[in-house]
């Protein structure tokens, strides 16, 4: 009995092994340029495609700030980069983008201490709901107004160092994504609110970085939006766990893992020529267009002007 339970377990597992290499193509490694003299910010860098991300900036020699909001796992990204990069100009410094107050704190501490700012990835991202201490809903503060602020407090040293670059990681979930601008900032209605709101969240990273590079036009800042693909990552760590039992070994199976995430991150970041595509949103296959409201040119100016409201610009 126990032998033939453990053979069958075994077949199970080779097929799962097996659809998973033959499901996921292996990704090209891509040549990256060198960026000694430069200096990048990535948000949650302590984990998935924020830590894959740093660890890549800081072996091409960039200073990098891994800024997240786990002291403890922030230091240790920053202490695991350094051992496996050589580079010592790696650091945590921290960031609460489900606070404003911190978000202040840490531009200000940040444009004391760092002269120079020539990459910010705003990356960190949850998925589930809840309300910020700015009564805030969770995903839309954590994944866009904490950001727009952050950027927008940066955005006078990323002009005076250009080129620089603004990376917004965004989702192709962006395509269900729905904003109400009279209750902005509000989670929304209804059975799937929770949902909803983290889509509604990545259509705002796709126009935030559409009316960035509109308003960025005559300096030296561009800005990307990116879908790093489905990449299994502690994204779903508040999911219910029906929902986590689901997604675990279809994450598993069909995802990618958090340094293939990565690489149409960094292309946006390092890939030489591409000031002209500023404010396009990017995939793995490269630029693409996103669906119809992440092109909305006027909804993209609504946005920026609420966002600038609700966070007292």
């Amino acid at each position: 009995g126990m032998g033939w339970g453990l053979l069958v377990v075994g077949l199970l597992m080779a097929v799962y092994t097996l659809l998973r290499h033959g499901l996921r193509s292996a990704p090209r490694p891509r040549a990256r340029p060198a960026l000694r003299g430069r200096t990048a910010i990535v948000t949650g860098g302590s984990s998935g495609i924020g830590e894959a991300t740093a660890l890549e900036l800081a072996r091409c020699g960039a200073r990098v700030i891994v800024a997240t909001r786990n002291a403890l796992r922030g230091e240790a990204a920053a202490s695991r980069i350094r051992r496996e990069t050589g580079n010592e100009d790696v650091h945590f410094m921290h960031l609460d983008l489900s606070s404003l107050r911190s978000v202040r704190a840490f531009a200000s501490t940040f444009l004391r201490q760092q002269p120079h700012l020539h990459l910010l990835i705003n990356n960190a991202g949850v998925s589930t709901g809840g309300t910020t201490e700015d009564g805030f809903s969770l995903p839309f503060q954590v994944n866009h107004l904490g950001h727009f602020l952050l950027t927008q407090l940066l955005l006078e040293r990323l002009r005076s160092c250009g080129p620089s670059r603004v990376v917004i990681v965004a989702s192709s979930a962006h395509c269900a994504g729905r904003l109400r601008l009279e209750s902005l900032g509000r989670p929304p209605p209804g059975l799937f609110s929770a949902f909803q709101d983290y889509c509604d969240s990545k259509l705002a990273n796709v126009l935030h970085a559409r009316e960035l590079a509109t308003r960025e036009q005559d300096t030296q800042v561009t800005c990307y939006a990116v879908h790093p693909g489905f990449v299994n990552t502690a994204l779903f760590r508040h999911a219910p766990l029906w929902l986590k039992l689901l997604l675990v070994p279809l994450a598993w199976l069909l995802f990618l893992d958090a340094s293939e995430g990565a690489q149409v991150v960094l292309d946006c970041a390092t890939q030489e020529g591409l000031e002209p595509l500023s404010g396009r949103y990017f995939t793995d296959s490269g630029p693409q267009q996103p669906w119809a409201a992440g092109r909305d040119d006027r909804l993209a100016r609504a946005l920026w002007e609420g966002s600038e409201r609700l966070v007292g610009l």
